[in-house]
């Protein structure tokens, strides 16, 4: 959520910036600062108010103990007719407020200078390009051919149980989803994220938090009669264990990691784009997050991005680095990296993570500060990753290690899968 006194320094900066992610709303940020003024009024009536009330109660006391009883209970009346006042000055107030949050959480981060111009995907721009695309043997399979070869994950099994996009992974599948977990998070943990286990249900305030709400609740599932939202990502809870925290200059950075089932509708989806691992409604995922000074997060955000490329090295998938254009860009992100690994039997890129840095949008809402070495009080910028999505991995990993008779897998999964190969 951005911050007024922000938006009226740098008006013509802001909506300059927020035209780069296709936002010109100019009346709705107009509309935003005339309700500030008027909230700014009604807190200067209201002080002003119950400054005088609090004058008067006080001279109502000194004039009771002189004696002057008569001259106090003039002052009383007077008192009763200034705080008659101070109730709806205060509902107006409290009104105005809500009705200013309610406009300021329809617009979305303002988008770094890093961030290029664009409005489709086709737009965004490839950073960097790593790992050597295979050349496969004739007759070679698409992931959910080679699941059914090997007796991996049963789609159809999914859908009878509970409906589309929710697969069941069977014997080696399930392994080498429990491999692939272990290993991500030991790879994590071994860069100094603190491993956190947490829930995978989140309430209102949570999701509101990470601007999961106003703006995706299309997009999650959600359990009406105890307002709880199935998570999306691991992001949400674990942001939110900072939420209406004040950390101290030596907690930072606050690094976390953790593995979660994420659960998103994807409504509107279908197509060959969905099928087999493409698109699912319930997939693993590892995520990262970090907590940082607002000077230091573009060198941390560059810190994740050299960290999940190494992640995606070890396991030698080609892959490319995307820094999104603003159209391609979600609400909340002020700069964020896609990963793509290379599907050789689809012959066409999976994203498998994004990076993103979203400064001190979800902090604000969150009131996540930290006092500074000179004492003053502060928003962190909050940063996360995926390290990494399971499905597509998994998916890139059976395409473009197979063999004519085994998927072969990359050494560094070895030891946590308990065999060098599928067969």
């Amino acid at each position: 959520m951005l911050q007024v006194p922000h938006i009226r320094a740098n008006r013509t900066e802001v909506l300059e910036r927020l035209a780069v992610k296709g936002f010109t709303d100019t009346a709705l940020i107009d509309q935003i600062l005339e309700l500030d003024d008027r909230r700014k009024k009604l807190t200067f009536q209201y002080d002003e108010t119950k400054g005088s009330v609090n004058a008067a109660s006080k001279e109502i006391g000194q004039l009771m103990s002189k004696g002057q009883k008569d001259e106090a209970e003039v002052r009383k009346q007077e008192v009763a007719k200034l705080s008659e006042k101070l109730g709806p000055i205060q509902d107006e107030l409290a009104g105005t407020e809500k009705e200013l949050l309610a406009l300021v959480v329809r617009i979305p981060n303002i988008p770094s200078p890093l961030v290029p111009p664009g409005k489709t995907p086709e737009e965004n721009v490839v950073v960097m390009e790593g790992g050597s695309k295979p050349n496969l043997h004739d007759g070679a399979l698409p992931h959910w051919e080679l699941a059914k070869k090997y007796n991996l994950i049963d789609f159809e099994l999914g859908t009878k149980i509970t409906g589309s996009g929710f697969p069941v992974y069977i014997n080696k599948g399930a392994r080498l989803q429990r491999a692939l977990i272990q290993y991500f998070l030991d790879y994590n943990t071994a860069s100094g994220y603190q491993e956190l286990q947490v829930p995978h249900m989140v309430n209102e305030a949570s999701a509101y938090g990470t601007g999961q709400l106003p703006d995706k609740e299309a997009q999650m599932y959600v359990v009406p009669e105890d307002g709880f939202y199935l998570i999306p990502t691991a992001e949400v809870p674990l942001t939110n264990l900072y939420r209406d925290e004040l950390l101290k200059e030596s907690d930072l950075p606050v690094k976390m990691t953790g593995y979660t089932p994420c659960f998103r509708r994807e409504a509107g989806s279908y197509g060959k784009d969905v099928r087999g691992l493409n698109r699912l409604h319930q997939f693993d995922k590892v995520e990262v997050v970090q907590l940082v000074q607002p000077e230091k997060s573009y060198e941390v955000i560059d810190e994740m991005v050299g960290h999940v490329e190494r992640l995606l090295q070890s396991l030698k998938l080609p892959y490319r680095i995307l820094r999104l254009c603003g159209g391609d860009m979600s609400f909340t992100s002020a700069l964020t990296y896609d990963f793509e690994v290379y599907s050789a039997a689809q012959q066409k890129w999976l994203e498998v993570s994004s990076v993103s840095n979203f400064e001190t949008y979800q902090t604000n809402r969150m009131k996540i500060r930290y006092k500074d070495s000179k004492g003053k009080t502060q928003l962190l910028h909050s940063l996360n990753g995926s390290s990494l999505a399971l499905p597509r991995i998994l998916a890139c990993l059976l395409e473009n290690f197979q063999t004519s008779d085994a998927i072969a897998l990359p050494e560094v999964l070895h030891q946590y899968f308990g065999a060098a190969s599928i067969q």
